[in-house]
């Protein structure tokens, strides 16, 4: 489990990421490095993380599911995740 700091940081540069994607994409799209340089370092894509969507532990994220390993080995068990189930052979 992640620190609440840790997760509120994360959603927050999200927040930002998604306010200034327009303007980026239109200094980026005019060249204006000058004007990108003005925008608040949060406001880069580059600097998002992915992070389990429940518990925001930062490693071993299955991007197609959105959460943790040890998250997805608990729900899969539990029958929470539809279609995955335990291999055995």
């Amino acid at each position: 489990m992640a620190k609440e700091s840790a997760k509120a940081r994360a959603r927050k540069r999200i927040a930002t990421v998604a306010r200034y994607a327009e303007k980026r994409a239109a200094l980026k799209a005019a060249g204006d490095y000058e004007g990108l340089d003005k925008l608040p370092r949060d406001a880069s894509p580059v600097r998002l993380h992915n992070r389990d969507m429940i518990d925001g532990r930062p490693r071993g994220y299955m991007r197609k599911f959105g959460i943790s390993r040890v998250r997805f080995r608990e729900m899969a068990l539990d029958g929470k995740i539809p279609g995955v189930t335990k291999s055995s052979w």
